[in-house]
């Protein structure tokens, strides 16, 4: 008799050759470095930027906005060079997407000021007139959480100590409260009394969004 005419044990080995298939070609590859390119030019997100960047998976903007752009001359001329393997080494998860109701922003870093950012969070409409995204001025009536902050880049191994991601939180924070902030009048336009000496959440999503695709525009600069 053959193994075809013993069901039972015809399925578990077939159970155990497509396992074994399936950890050989999908599970190892991840773990290889070919497949996690990284670049000296490409840096971690600091501990304010990546608050900005949960902030943005927790309102749902990747299901407006991609994060890739495609070797394509159209693309590549309405966005700026396509996008890198190694750009997206400390990405946790990956936020490439599928849908562009609003336009892909792996470039959009250094795009445009921060004073744009917080015009254009607060009343998208007031900047396009026709813009179908929401308005989320309310952020900056929230003061950002760090409570986490350490503990989410010690996660992801950003390798920052304690006292780095402290630092940070303070660096940012002075640049946005400062008198010479270039944005000074944007953000207190939208920012309440009581929160201006505090980093917000919309502070940490223009922290995010000015980081994305600003390391690849330096590493070509640098060609």
């Amino acid at each position: 008799m053959g193994i075809t005419s013993k069901p039972v044990v015809f399925a578990v080995l077939s159970a155990v050759v497509i396992l074994i298939g399936t950890t050989v070609t999908v599970f190892i590859p991840l773990f290889m470095p070919s497949t996690q390119p990284v670049s000296a030019y490409v840096k971690p997100y600091t501990s304010v930027e990546l608050e900005g960047r949960d902030i943005y998976m927790r309102e749902g903007c990747n299901n407006c906005h991609t994060q890739t752009v495609r070797p394509l001359r159209t693309e590549v001329l309405r966005y700026g060079e396509y996008s890198k393997g190694e750009e997206f080494a400390y990405d946790r998860p990956f936020l490439w997407g599928s849908r562009r109701i609003g336009p892909d922003l792996n470039r959009v870093g250094g795009k445009y000021p921060d004073s744009w950012h917080y015009r254009h969070l607060q009343s998208p409409q007031g900047m396009f007139e026709k813009s179908n995204m929401p308005p989320y001025g309310w952020m900056a009536k929230n003061k950002l959480d760090t409570q986490y902050s350490y503990k989410k880049t010690s996660i992801l191994g950003y390798g920052y100590t304690e006292s780095d991601v402290q630092q940070q939180i303070v660096q940012c924070r002075s640049k946005v409260t400062a008198e010479s902030y270039p944005a000074k009048e944007s953000r207190d336009q939208v920012t309440p009394p009581e929160l201006r000496n505090d980093l917000t959440e919309m502070d940490a999503i223009i922290a995010y969004l000015q980081k994305l695709g600003r390391d690849v525009k330096n590493l070509e600069t640098k060609k």
